[in-house]
């Protein structure tokens, strides 16, 4: 069946693909994709990003959708890259929309030698760039259900972009035979309906030609399958959590992940339960985490504290996204880290450690754990919206580098050996040799009220003193095993770039583009945000005249840190800061680092 469709006309001066003038290759492409929520945007991206990675691209999406089940506006983006990146690409080459407001909103975004691919069931579009197609209607008559039109896109998208045929109707056997062989047989169908219309129609076919990649190798993940996999193998058994945006997926894969390994998943009740669960499991000796986001942090704040005090190890992953309330849920922000730093009430020692890629989510999470239990306090691992849920091309986690770190765990012979036996002995560091409860002969108190040696609740201003000094003088003593940051660029220097988190992916092409241009810049990539690393952070602000400091909240809050910590250097800190929940690009941060 042929189906009309609007004709792409080509700019003045340019040539349409033909035997003549081969199309041009594409080496790093973007694709939005844009409808309602409901049309299967996500669906399409991620067809596209299984095609590209099997092309051998490095690979990075992002997804905007809105806190709803059906219904508002929805779009992702994928990106294809011979190159690894970690951003989204400035613009775009091909809109893929479902209807005329993902047209509106995405156009500005649009290369000027972009093209817009649309469902023409419902609107019509007179932009010179776009052809359109009635997936919605050519796939209800022939497969019976309109939603198929996601899987007709991609069809057509591959025939435009000169995708292998064969490796095209891989993916969605990839994607979709473990559903159904109903499932897997209508999307077939409708893979075949796009490709058709769109090698019928004229000037679509092989408008572009896709590069071939070399990451081959590599995995598809995010930072939230990463931290539910560091989890799994760095020795944790028990998680409790509570369902909340963009951190539910953490507790969902562990699902899935810890049951074969005879670990336990609960979701509780609420964020309070959650907690409190997980402190119960770490006293009892397991290794437990929970994760959260923004509004469920505030609800277990007055729980990690009881942790610090009580000196039972336990790890929260935060999820940040826009706040405060409920605030914006799918949207993307870093600014929980003020109210971690200064978490609840009192004073008590606490670890703030920052991944900023997929890599260290794995691995940072497994040093979170070994810190928590080396250090007899809370690990926080601050993460955000953009790294725990967009999909991005990673090597494969080599777990030859995963080392489980017990700390002072006496076996029940080193407990034999002891003359009298103090849950919170005073040692030079801090850290006092344990037991699992049910250790033969072995009885304490653990409590969150303040406390001597044996766990007895006690007032007395002596011990007050000393007990906080125990405490808080950990945070002196782990400063050398804590993460150092990772550093890139020309040390040489005169600009410096502050980030954390998963700024780190804007801010490496920021730097290449730069560099490109005869700018070296050097970047300081914080993995431990708190206690501040004052002994790595000043060698590098010794060494530049200005340093920008990049992160995703109105009010710069790590550059306020480092101002609180290192007052000597706040002449050099510059803010740069987004707050409108979506991540920084590379043509942003060049006008803001000076407009250089």
């Amino acid at each position: 069946m042929t189906t009309p469709a609007a004709r792409i006309v080509p700019p003045p001066g340019e040539v349409g693909p033909s035997e003549a003038a081969p199309a041009p290759e594409l080496s790093d492409l973007a694709v939005a994709i844009g409808g309602q929520g409901g049309d299967g945007t996500l669906t399409v991206s991620d067809l596209l990003g299984r095609y590209f990675r099997r092309q051998g691209l490095y690979v990075y999406t992002s997804r905007n959708v809105l806190s709803r089940i059906r219904g508002g506006h929805a779009d992702a983006t994928v990106r294809g890259c011979r190159e690894p990146i970690a951003a989204n690409k400035p613009k775009i080459d091909l809109l893929v929309a479902f209807d005329q407001e993902a047209i509106s909103i995405a156009l500005p975004e649009l290369e000027e030698t972009g093209r817009i691919l649309y469902d023409s069931s419902s609107f019509k579009s007179e932009l010179p760039q776009a052809v359109g197609f009635p997936f919605a209607t050519l796939v209800g008559g022939q497969v019976g259900q309109p939603i198929y039109k996601n899987t007709a896109a991609y069809g057509a998208v591959s025939v435009m972009m000169g995708f292998d045929a064969a490796r095209t109707r891989a993916v969605i056997e990839d994607r979709f035979m473990r559903r159904s062989a109903e499932a897997l047989e209508k999307n077939l169908k409708a893979l075949d309906i796009g490709r058709r219309v769109a090698l019928e129609a004229p000037g679509v076919a092989n408008r572009w030609r896709v590069a071939t990649g070399v990451a081959h190798d590599s995995v598809l993940t995010t930072g939230n399958q990463a931290v539910a996999l560091g989890f799994a193998v760095g020795g944790g058994r028990f998680f409790a959590g509570y369902p909340i945006t963009p951190a539910t997926e953490i507790m969902e894969y562990l699902m899935r992940y810890l049951p074969p390994l005879h670990g336990v998943v609960r979701q509780a009740e609420d964020e309070l339960a959650a907690v409190n669960m997980v402190i119960g499991a770490a006293y009892a000796g397991a290794r437990a985490m929970t994760s959260t986001s923004g509004p469920g942090l505030s609800l277990m704040t007055e729980g990690i504290g009881h942790a610090a005090t009580a000196e039972v190890p336990i790890v929260v992953a935060d999820c940040q996204r826009v706040g405060p309330s409920t605030g914006e849920p799918t949207r993307h922000e870093q600014s929980d880290l003020a109210h971690l730093a200064h978490l609840g009430h009192g004073e008590f020692p606490k670890f703030i450690l920052a991944p900023g890629t997929v890599e260290d989510c794995f691995y940072m999470t497994v040093d979170a754990l070994n810190l928590a239990e080396r250090w007899r306090l809370p690990v926080l691992l601050l993460l955000d919206q953009a790294l725990c849920q967009n999909t991005v091309t990673a090597d494969r986690f080599d777990l030859s580098k995963v080392k489980v770190d017990r700390g002072a765990l006496l076996t029940q012979e080193q407990f034999d050996q002891l003359a009298t036996y103090q849950y919170y002995q005073f040692t030079p560091d801090g850290v006092s040799p344990h037991v699992n409860p049910g250790t033969k002969g072995a009885f304490s108190q653990v409590t969150g009220n303040e406390h001597d040696e044996f766990g007895h609740v006690s007032v007395h201003p002596v011990n007050r003193v000393k007990m906080m000094q125990k405490r808080m003088e950990k945070l002196h003593y782990a400063r050398a095993e804590l993460p150092i940051p990772h550093l890139y660029g020309d040390p040489k220097a005169k600009i410096g770039i502050v980030g954390y988190g998963s700024t780190w992916g804007p801010i490496r092409e920021t730097q290449e583009i730069l560099a490109a241009r005869g700018t070296p810049t050097y970047f300081y990539q914080a993995r431990t945000v708190f206690p501040v690393p004052e002994e790595t952070l000043g060698p590098f602000l010794d060494g530049v005249d200005v340093a920008y400091v990049a992160e995703h909240n109105y009010t710069g809050q790590f550059l306020r840190l480092i101002r609180e910590a290192m007052p000597q250097y706040a002449p050099k800190l510059k803010a740069v800061t987004k707050c409108d929940g979506f991540s920084f690009r590379s043509s942003e941060l060049l006008e803001r680092f000076g407009g250089r």
